[in-house]
């Protein structure tokens, strides 16, 4: 009775691929509708009440912007194929570096080799990767990733003594925006709550400045906040702010703010376990095997709010299907809406996950359009200081 009840589960997975498939479809049927409905009535308005209609795009403050987001899938084995634990953590620290510079929002860390690997699994945080135990090779990439993301004034309250950390000193910094130094100026700063005493209500929080900033919510100490710069006035000794939600930088500001990092024990818990309400609306596979990027126009995949890359190992997305027992599916391309070739014409026998992610990522930066493409939005004033 046991290889009856795994494949019903296995068909119910199965089914839950194909229900986001058509959930994906109708959000994208939707949302020609809404732009149809919109244009409709922006032509009526054009038409009743020309001289109410001055306001041009370019005065349309980011706040009013939906913006997407950016998800890519790797999997934890690469670090495996690295000589020396040095390797592995310069690898790790290649990934980080790719993912900032093409402003990706979430990092899935999926495993792909299932029961074949024979590498032990260790304990991770279940409340922040929301499952309790991960290869080591996963777990260790998931790590360094969120190290080298978080700035580096509050590395030393998250991040303890940790072998998986032991040559992160080798890695090259993200020098992402939200990484601002002392002198930096900026409307939104990270920052780690602190035990600090404060007025009943509020709160003093560490974000890298010369002296704590209070802000006017009573937290506990020790929580990673995102907190928006009150204008400081003439005479007052303290610093304000307000906690924000760690998505309100990128949507007012159009700055690009970090990202998340996720652990998937499978390639379906990577399309199953999104963290937004409907899933992934766009899904790109990449392949040898696949269709080839350059037959794609430019903008073409640009109308998604949530677009997913998903790269493979060693033995490419086809090893990683095979190795899902939760998948019934043989062809991976199936499981994408788009499977793509992103460098035809290779001159080496194989692409390494590292470089396929700096390749694919400039190859689909045409097709995808980009956050700073939709608006002029606020710039960093960087200081002199050090």
């Amino acid at each position: 009775m046991g290889p009856v009840t795994n494949t019903k589960k296995y068909k119910d997975e199965t089914e839950i691929l194909k229900q986001l498939r058509i959930q994906r479809k109708k959000l994208k049927q939707e949302k020609l509708l809404e732009k149809l409905k919109k244009s409709k009535i922006d032509s009526e308005n054009n038409e009743s009440a020309p001289d109410k209609t001055n306001k041009t795009e370019e005065e349309i403050t980011p706040a009013s912007k939906k913006l997407p987001t950016l998800s890519i899938a790797v999997p934890g084995s690469i670090l495996d194929n690295a000589q020396s634990q040095e390797l592995r953590t310069y690898l790790a620290g290649q990934i980080a570096r790719a993912t900032c510079v093409f402003e990706i929002d979430e990092v899935i860390v999926y495993d792909d080799l299932g029961d074949t690997g024979s590498e032990e699994k260790v304990q991770v945080d279940e409340e922040v990767y929301g499952i309790k135990t991960a290869r080591r090779c996963c777990a260790q990439l998931a790590r360094i990733l969120q190290y080298q993301e978080c700035p580096q004034y509050l590395r030393k309250y998250f991040f303890p003594f940790h072998h998986d950390l032991n040559y992160v000193g080798l890695l090259n910094p993200l020098d992402a925006p939200h990484h601002l130094r002392q002198t930096d100026e900026f409307t939104f700063r990270e920052g780690i709550v602190t035990n600090l005493p404060s007025k009943p209500g509020h709160s003093s929080v560490n974000v890298g400045l010369y002296k704590d900033i209070t802000v006017d919510k009573a937290l506990t100490p020790g929580v990673r906040v995102t907190v928006k710069m009150h204008p400081h006035k003439e005479g007052t000794k303290k610093i304000r702010g307000t906690v924000v939600a760690p998505t309100a930088p990128r949507t007012e500001t159009g700055v690009y703010w970090g990202y998340n990092v996720r652990l998937a024990l499978t390639l379906g818990d990577v399309f199953c376990q999104s963290p937004y309400p409907g899933g992934y609306d766009l899904t790109i596979g990449t392949s040898d095997k696949g269709r080839n990027v350059d037959e794609l126009p430019a903008q073409s995949l640009s109308n998604c709010s949530h677009a997913l890359v998903v790269f493979g190992g060693l033995s490419g997305l086809e090893a990683a299907l095979e190795n899902d027992e939760k998948l019934m599916v043989d062809d991976p391309s199936f499981l994408f809406d788009h499977y793509l070739n992103t460098c035809p014409n290779q001159g080496s026998r194989t692409i390494r996950t590292e470089e396929a992610i700096l390749i694919s990522m400039a190859a689909l930066r045409s097709k995808l359009g980009t956050v700073s493409e939709q608006g002029n939005f606020t710039k960093i004033k960087h200081g002199t200081g050090k």
